[in-house]
């Protein structure tokens, strides 16, 4: 019963995530003027992985039981712990996106007018929306109580951030150069730097 809940609650978060935090933003930007464009080959597959691990397989596992196969029993306090986690990934993804404003693109690029942001979430992280990501896919591993799902989130996410964000800060040096060094300097990636 409670993995069903959990399973459920996992699919309304999701849902939460593409119809209320990420499609209004993706439409705000459409027809914006780009300065620079990064996009690689690359890029796509990577994020089609991300897409996979995170959200297209987990619908499947949460819609049809056709990998039921590889539940495992795990104590429910783990998908307890993965409630509020998911909640935290959520208002983390939406307070960086209010915080970037029309800041913000889906790829490697930057736009006509856009500014460095320093301020909000972003005073303490350089990569909020990421760090969002990394709770996210804890908290499928916590309320997915799947040897396979469960952890793909993970798994799936982890090339994506280890091959985009040095590309992305690459950039944003080139971009904005000293300021972006100095941000460096006193932030971290995904974890605020402790003192500063």
């Amino acid at each position: 019963m409670l993995t069903t809940i959990f399973k459920a609650y996992y699919f309304v978060c999701l849902m939460f995530y593409e119809i209320v935090l990420f499609a209004p933003h993706a439409r705000r930007i459409k027809g914006s003027a780009l300065v620079e464009n990064r996009v690689r080959s690359w890029d796509a597959p990577w994020a089609i992985l991300a897409f996979f691990g995170m959200q297209l397989l987990p619908c499947v596992y949460v819609l049809t039981p056709w990998l039921r196969f590889a539940d495992v029993g795990l104590p429910p306090w783990l998908g307890w712990l993965g409630v509020p986690t998911f909640a935290c990934s959520l208002w983390l993804t939406w307070r960086a996106h209010v915080d970037l404003g029309r800041n913000w693109t889906p790829a490697l690029q930057i736009k006509q007018g856009q500014s460095l942001v320093t301020a909000g979430v972003y005073r303490h992280v350089r990569h909020p929306i990421y760090a969002a990501q990394w709770l996210w896919a804890i908290a499928q591993a916590l309320l997915l109580h799947n040897w396979l799902v469960g952890p793909l989130g993970l798994l799936s996410f982890a090339p994506v951030f280890f091959y985009r964000v040095p590309h992305e800060e690459q950039m944003m040096l080139e971009h904005f150069g000293d300021e972006y060094r100095a941000y460096m300097a006193r932030t971290g990636r995904v974890i605020p730097r402790l003192g500063r």
